[in-house]
């Protein structure tokens, strides 16, 4: 027992000293460490994976029962390396700290799944990273075709040379070249002045007062002196007064703008719509009876439009109202035989069908559409019909047009008129019919929309409206005096104290123009008619019995402010003012005239075709362009100059005939109801004789005026730079490529 005492001690030492050595040993010796010393424990954030927290002594025997894994787990040398795992030592538990940052605690599958997904997201950022580069080079691949195929275009309209010069019917052409030679002028001065500005530029006479100039030598010193004394005592205070001016219209009328999108704003969010007194009673619009249905007189005055009169009368014929209740005059004024035949030969084939519509030809085109539609109305079987309805040739209404049309008339004898909106067929055609859109979406949601609600009128628009026989005829009909008669008869009837109604919801499609040269013509025909009828109805509006403030609407708004100085300060502002700032740097045009309300004004416009945000710039620019036009024609009109009485068609291409026959087939198939077919007789007799139409193909030309202009404002751009007016340069810059691509008939597509 005495031997074997020591051999015990010995043996227990031996164990001891083995249980101290074991990893589950060392491991509650090191958590025992870092509780003493207060570690805290933070999961690391630098590569973001799933580290375990620093080891417990209930983690201890995990990893001793753990065998081989445990070791794999868990890195021995890791933790004693050091000062070998002292306790209580603050070096040793910093720098197992320090360590725990490369400590793993998880198995080798969730290693391998961490593994992978590095290579997944790798090759991701570098997939992406491959994507956007093919995507920029392909942007610029297709920048750099559309480049090359504007100039290969402006190449061609150059070596045409066609111009403007033969003068377009509704223009005068001693005033188009009286405006062409004050530009031209202008610009040969602009260049000039540019020259010496360089020069003085170079000598560093820019920053010198006249006085210091003075007692430099030289001729051409005092001369610069002497320009730099002109401006500042005789032409900078006229231009800045003519600026203030020009700013403070600017400013009223972005007021009246801003107002009518609050109107609009308002009838949104109110819920504010016209309701037939039938539907307001819970009723329907009209009952089963034909006795119910009121006589409706349907008329489609046209002149020369072979592409659209098909689908326009097929689509009229086939109007949802009682056959017997309805009669469709077709007004036929076209000076080409074969139009006129293809025309009588459509109104036949549906009056085979059964459909009540006739054919109306005048071979002299006395007033012009006015003159067409007041023919029409003598006709002694009008006086059998109560309201009439007008739609221009490229007008195609829905079968429900007069069901949610003439309703509104129904127990209010004192609406006249009942105006719907357009829609427009090709308005993703092309950069112009886009800008038009835009333009017209406007004019209807918020313009007409407003006035109709708030005021009860608004300017007809001449088509897609339903007209009271009595009100046509106690405002003393359709007059020829101007080549608005639309607004004339709209204006004579507010005067009577008729009410108009504006329906939003209900759409008539129809065609834009797609060619600056047919666009530009009806341009100057919509400005130059209301100017003519200003001058002719400004005593009458004086002395009729309307209120005072339906008399400053009528005077104010809706003729002076949206007819005449919209088009006046538009290009007098930005056309001719700023331009002469650059040159007279003493006559300041303030930055947010020129970028930040233009821009708040065009977004407010292009607020009811959000679509068309991305062309917000373009169409800031191209509505500063066609100011040229409008004001030309407001000019005309005003002064009666030139031919500013002659009405100009607007060419049409006939788009909504390649979808909208078909689907007229089909619904005739459907429905079976009383129609016809398409005549392909008509067609294959048209599509055999190409050529008798070659000699009519219309061709691209340059304007002059445009062109002169852009020249104009470029050479402003460049002088800007010298005085370091960073928002005017880039104005002017981008004003100046607007007006290069519309004078070289860049936009648009040319009809042929």
């Amino acid at each position: 027992m005495i031997d074997g005492q020591p051999k015990r001690r010995r043996r227990r030492k031996r164990e001891g000293e083995r249980e101290e050595a074991s990893p589950a040993r060392r491991v509650s010796r090191v958590a025992a460490a870092a509780d003493e010393v207060g570690l805290e424990e933070k999961q690391p954030d630098w590569i973001g994976l799933p580290i375990a927290p620093f080891p417990t002594a209930e983690d201890a025997g995990k990893v001793e029962t753990t065998g081989k894994k445990g070791r794999e787990r868990w890195d021995n040398k890791a933790l004693t390396a050091g000062h070998s795992g002292c306790v209580g030592c603050v070096v040793c538990a910093s720098e197992r700290r320090a360590k725990r940052r490369l400590f793993y605690w998880g198995s080798r599958e969730e290693t391998t799944k961490i593994n992978k997904r590095r290579e997944k997201e790798a090759e991701l950022s570098r997939t992406t990273k491959t994507d956007v580069a093919h995507r920029a080079a392909g942007r610029l691949t297709g920048a750099a075709s559309t480049a090359l195929a504007v100039a290969s275009a402006a190449r061609r309209r150059v070596a045409s040379g066609r111009t403007d010069a033969d003068a377009a019917p509704g223009e005068s052409t001693a005033l188009r070249a009286r405006s062409y030679g004050c530009i031209r002028v202008s610009l040969v001065l602009s260049l000039l002045l540019l020259a010496v500005e360089v020069a003085a530029y170079l000598q560093g006479w820019h920053l010198e007062e006249v006085a210091s100039l003075l007692a430099v030598d030289g001729l051409f010193a005092a001369s610069y002196a002497g320009w730099m004394r002109l401006r500042l005592d005789y032409l900078a205070p006229p231009l800045q007064f003519l600026t203030n001016a020009c700013v403070a219209l600017f400013m009223v009328q972005s007021i009246d703008r801003l107002v009518l999108c609050l109107g609009c704003f308002w009838i949104r969010f109110k819920g504010i719509k016209p309701v037939p007194q039938a539907a307001a009673a819970g009723k329907p619009d009209v009952e089963a009876g034909a006795g119910d249905y009121p006589m409706v007189l349907v008329q489609m005055p046209m002149c020369n439009e072979r592409e659209v009169y098909q689908q326009s009368i097929g689509a009229v014929c086939n109007l949802d109202w009682p056959k017997s209740n309805f009669l469709v005059q077709v007004l036929d004024d076209s000076d080409d035989a074969t139009t006129s035949a293809l025309i009588k030969e459509e109104v036949e084939k549906w009056q085979r069908e059964g459909v009540r519509i006739i054919y109306r030809h005048r071979v002299i085109r006395d007033g012009y559409k006015a003159g067409n539609l007041k023919s029409a109305m003598n006709c002694s079987y009008v006086k059998d019909y109560e309201f009439v309805v007008i739609f221009d040739a490229d007008f195609q209404p829905q079968a429900d047009f007069l069901k949610r049309t003439v309703p509104h008339f129904k127990g209010k004898d004192d609406v006249g008129l009942v105006q719907a909106r357009w829609s427009f067929v090709n308005k993703d055609e092309n950069l112009l019919t886009r800008l038009q859109n835009v333009n017209l979406c406007f004019h209807f949601e918020v313009e007409q929309q407003v006035n109709g609600a708030f005021l009860n009128f608004f300017g007809f628009n001449g088509t897609a409206g339903v007209w009271r026989i009595k009100a046509l005829e106690d405002s003393g009909g359709w007059m020829e005096r101007t080549t608005v008669e639309d607004m004339d008869i709209a204006v004579r009837a507010h005067l009577k104290g008729w009410k108009f109604v504006f329906l939003n919801d209900v759409e008539c499609q129809c065609e834009l123009p797609e060619s600056y040269e047919a666009y530009r013509k009806q341009q100057h025909r919509w400005h130059s008619g209301p100017m003519q009828l200003f001058r002719l109805c400004f005593v009458d509006i004086i002395k009729s019995k309307i209120g005072f403030w339906k008399k400053f609407n009528l005077i104010f708004l809706f003729f002076l402010l949206r007819k005449l100085i919209l088009p006046f300060y538009s290009f007098t502002l930005f056309c001719v003012i700023l331009p002469m700032t650059m040159f007279v740097p003493e006559a300041e045009l303030p930055a947010w005239v020129v970028c930040y309300i233009p821009a708040t004004m065009s977004i407010l416009n292009i607020l009811p075709a959000p679509k068309s945000f991305p062309f917000i710039v373009p169409y800031l620019l191209f509505e500063n362009t066609m100011s040229v036009t409008k004001f030309n024609a407001m000019i005309s009109g005003l002064f009666q100059l030139g031919s500013a009485y002659e009405w100009v068609v607007t060419k049409k291409s006939g788009r909504s005939s390649e979808g909208d026959l078909v689907g007229l087939v089909e619904k005739h198939s459907k429905q079976q109801r009383v129609g016809s077919a398409p005549n392909l007789d008509a067609l294959t007799k048209e599509e055999s004789n190409p050529k008798k139409d070659s000699k009519k193909k219309k061709h691209n030309r340059i304007y002059r005026k445009e062109l002169a202009l852009s020249f104009l404002l470029l050479t402003a751009a460049a002088r800007s730079l010298l005085s370091a007016q960073g928002i005017h340069f880039y104005f002017l810059l981008f004003q100046g490529v607007s007006f290069l691509v519309v004078g070289l008939d860049l936009i648009g597509e040319q009809v042929e």
